[in-house]
């Protein structure tokens, strides 16, 4: 009712502008409720879930975790409008394939354990490289977004203040790397020509607008290289207090960050990424069909009648004649 309306019996048309189709269906009261309703019906079943995945212990099938748990999401979903079950039974076996599969193992050969190990590769020439540390059944990005989440903002926030600072770098010199420009003078642009140069050109008046872009230059060029340092001490600090929350972590948080945060988080985007695409598919939809008879046919019929009266009078004109 909110983008049809009867034309004549048996046909509609849309009742709004096509770039609004979108936004009519995504802002409709009754497609908001459809929505929230179908994240409430997902929070019922990771709930239920969630208790079932937390038992596990070691000496578990993992075979017989995933049929329960893949019958149960199939019933869940059987009576569901437009979202069909298979297709969310699939997200799930796609996501049991890529990750939880091999987490279920580790669960059924040792327990509970988030266990961290070095991350050895070897280069070309054999030679051995340590990349670091990780851990299989709990990332470190569970451990830092769950527990260090303030030291990860902070970071993020230095990264985006060092992003503004090396644009700025680049603008500068791209505006001013003419024949002409602040830095024509300069073989390379960096801190110790750009030192030299402001030396050379001290105390000169007419080059006071130069000397004014290579302070500028330094001064940023200053900023980036400070913000990187405290990002690579911030970086470093915030690896080894991850590190050290593995040895403390209970059991409880251990199954909290694995089931919760780990897989039924992921199980929950991939959802409701289905859900999106179902959104979008309705929108496409409308707008095909709005595309396709945005002309009806006795007004097409009746262009054809008007273009070949013209083209006859044409021909007549330029002596044609049959």
């Amino acid at each position: 009712m909110a983008l049809f309306k009867e034309c004549r019996p048996g046909y509609v048309e849309l009742t709004i502008d096509e770039a609004a189709i979108k936004s009519t269906i995504f802002g409709h009261p009754e497609f908001k409720t459809f929505i929230d309703g179908m994240n409430k019906h997902f929070d019922v079943w990771r709930a239920r879930s969630a208790d079932k995945l937390k038992e596990l212990k070691a000496g578990h099938h993992p075979k017989e975790v995933i049929f329960d748990l893949s019958e149960d999401l199939l019933a869940h979903y059987a009576a569901r409008p437009l979202i069909s079950k298979y297709d969310v039974y699939q997200h799930l076996m796609d996501y049991w394939a890529e990750v939880m599969q091999d987490d279920c193992y580790l669960i059924a050969a040792d327990g509970w354990k988030a266990q961290t190990y070095r991350v050895i590769e070897k280069d070309k020439k054999g030679k051995e490289k340590d990349r670091g540390w990780a851990c299989d059944l709990v990332p470190k990005s569970l451990i830092v977004a769950r527990y260090f989440a303030d030291e990860q903002a902070a970071i993020d926030g230095m990264r985006a203040e060092l992003e503004t600072a090396s644009a700025g770098l680049a603008e500068l010199e791209e505006e001013h790397g003419g024949e002409d420009g602040a830095f024509a003078e300069l073989e390379k642009v960096n801190k110790a020509s750009v030192t030299a140069r402001l030396k050379e050109i001290k105390g000169d008046k007419e080059a006071k607008e130069e000397a004014a872009i290579l302070n500028k230059w330094l001064k940023l060029s200053g900023r980036e290289a400070d913000l990187k340092k405290q990002i690579k001490e911030a970086e470093a600090a915030l690896d080894l207090a991850a590190y050290r929350k593995y040895s403390k972590l209970s059991e409880a948080e251990i199954k909290e960050l694995a089931v919760g945060d780990k897989w039924l988080a992921a199980i929950d985007a991939r959802i409701h990424g289905e859900m999106d695409r179902i959104s979008h598919a309705l929108t496409g939809r409308v707008r095909i069909l709005a595309d396709r008879y945005e002309m009806r046919m006795a007004d097409m019929a009746a262009r054809v009648v008007n273009l070949e009266t013209k083209v006859e009078q044409h021909l007549k004109r330029m002596g044609f004649a049959w």
